[in-house]
């Protein structure tokens, strides 16, 4: 009779260790998902920082070009359709 009686009896112990192995997996899979969501806002900004510095290099060289004479005539040229002085301009009828 005294098998019986702790065969049957409830091992808290062993609710105990679920609990906390539970816990434990929760825990270990919430942090995995904001790594993972961190990770991507990681790789996200690194492609923007990317894309600003090719930016800055391409406004740094129009600005080196912009006190370059011949620069500033084409510029003039195509999109002011500006001339020089008894030149005919030519307009595209495409345009």
């Amino acid at each position: 009779m005294g098998r019986d009686r702790s065969r049957r009896q409830f091992n808290w112990f062993l609710l105990l260790l679920l609990v906390i192995g539970g816990w434990f997996s929760y825990t270990f899979v919430t942090q995995q998902i904001h790594l993972n969501a961190v990770a991507k806002d990681y790789e996200a900004t690194q492609i923007r920082l990317e894309e600003a510095r090719m930016r800055n290099e391409a406004l740094k060289k129009e600005r080196a070009d912009l006190s370059d004479a011949a620069y500033i005539e084409k510029v003039a040229r195509e999109t002011l359709g500006m001339t020089r002085q008894g030149e005919v301009p030519y307009i595209s009828a495409r345009q």
